[in-house]
């Protein structure tokens, strides 16, 4: 029951021309040259993001080493204060302790530490 070639490239032919009939080669013609200028300003989009990102890329180089070393010296300064302050703190207990009647009732407590920790989530 299968045709033999030639009549399938006839009815092929006949397809392929009714197909095309039904399509007008002007509305063809729009659709190409329209998807040719999407296609123009996509590559226009395309080279202005690939120069946005190397700019980016760049300009985060130059920051990210002077963020890093301002990080390293913020915590460095953080350590030494922490530092100063629980020396400060030994310091005033062993005032309080060698001279308890030098602070007032109740002042010691007050200003030992009034630091907020840094280390304790907010409520």
């Amino acid at each position: 029951m299968e045709k033999s070639p030639p009549e399938t490239a006839a009815a092929a032919a006949e397809v392929a021309a009714r197909f095309r009939s039904l399509v007008d080669t002007g509305d063809i013609g729009a659709i190409r040259q329209t998807q040719h200028l999407i296609l123009g300003r996509l590559q226009d989009s395309n080279a202005v993001l690939t120069h946005f990102n190397e700019y980016s890329e760049q300009c985060f180089a130059e920051v990210s080493n002077d963020f890093a070393s301002k990080t390293r010296l913020l915590k460095s300064m953080k350590d030494d204060l922490d530092h100063i302050f629980l020396k400060l703190r030994s310091m005033k207990s062993r005032l309080a302790a060698t001279y308890p009647d030098a602070f007032p009732d109740g002042a010691m407590a007050k200003t030992m530490d009034q630091r907020p920790d840094l280390e304790s989530p907010l409520d």
